[in-house]
């Protein structure tokens, strides 16, 4: 009984941090175009860490487990910036529509990972979900328009971004492997710290200005949104949650994304959902609450009967 409260509460955990990063869809829209991404994204990594580290600091425990950590957080942060950096790259030359599409794949790739790294099984019914999964989200994405459906087209920056997600999933997987009973927060700052470095590589390498001057006014609410809800909180809600449940019930999460930035989007800017939409949202929550369980699962059994 006690096991299962946990788990509830992981889950509840998970929904937060989807939460957060479906609200950094529209923190981040009001930032676009004023600085460019790769300084945005530092800036976010270099504020989250200047919160975080006074806390590690002052408690001896923590303290000396920075440097342990350290090495292993670095190849964590490799793959979660390298993320940033390909979806960023990849920007230059196809749409965010095309990116947010190819984006609902990244729980069958974290799945089919998840079979080389912890011989986890994936069922031809389990298979189905994720496509049911990826018929919601792309439902939502494209408004029940057929028309852009049909529409739809790889090119040359979709295979770039193709290589990002493949990098998400490679995040999720690597959490799991890399974690050694360690504090949480402690590895959170050093991810934290170790996306900074990389991410401030990233923005040597290419050339480009940090341009932090430029957040101003009402600009300062959404990027402080962006370090402390968005990369702070997200960071160590999905690192305790993937530890706790594992990478494949996590990713499964990212099918809601699409369905809460049109529930926000109602609650805050009052934009209405439209009714085309509705049966991508629905099945969207059906494949994410399906992924939940495993292959011994009643629910699972029942879809089995049924197919």
């Amino acid at each position: 009984m006690e096991g299962n409260l946990k788990k509830i509460k992981y889950h509840f955990l998970v929904l937060l941090a989807t939460i957060l990063v479906a609200g950094s869809f529209l923190a981040s829209e009001k930032l676009a175009g004023i600085i460019n991404p790769f300084s945005l994204t530092l800036l976010r990594f270099i504020g989250a860490t200047v919160i975080l580290i006074p806390f590690v600091l002052f408690k001896h425990r923590w303290r000396t487990k920075i440097i342990p950590t350290m090495p292993r957080a670095m190849i964590i942060s490799f793959f979660y910036s390298a993320f940033f950096i390909g979806l960023f790259e990849a920007l230059n030359t196809t749409t965010s529509l095309n990116t947010s599409t190819l984006f609902t794949l990244v729980p069958f790739i974290t799945a089919l990972l998840s079979i080389l790294a912890f011989r986890e099984s994936v069922t031809k019914n389990r298979i189905f979900v994720y496509l049911l999964g990826v018929v919601g989200t792309s439902w939502v994405i494209f408004g029940g328009e057929l028309e852009l459906l049909f529409s739809f087209s790889l090119n040359d920056g979709d295979f770039i971004f193709l290589a990002a997600i493949l990098f998400m999933s490679i995040y999720s997987v690597a959490m799991k492997i890399l974690y050694r009973d360690d504090e949480m927060i402690v590895l959170v700052l050093c991810t934290l710290i170790g996306g900074s470095f990389w991410m401030a590589l990233a923005l040597l390498v290419s050339n480009q200005p940090l341009q932090w001057n430029l957040i101003q006014n009402n600009l300062i609410f959404h990027m402080a949104y962006l370090i402390v809800g968005a990369t702070l909180a997200t960071v160590y809600l999905y690192q305790v949650t993937t530890v706790a449940l594992g990478p494949i019930q996590i990713s499964a999460y990212i099918y809601l994304n699409p369905v809460l930035v049109a529930i926000l989007l109602l609650l805050i800017d009052e934009k209405s959902i439209s009714m085309s939409v509705v049966p991508g949202i629905l099945i969207s929550i059906v494949a994410t609450i399906l992924l939940q369980f495993n292959k011994k699962n009643k629910v699972t059994k029942v879809l089995e009967k049924s197919t």
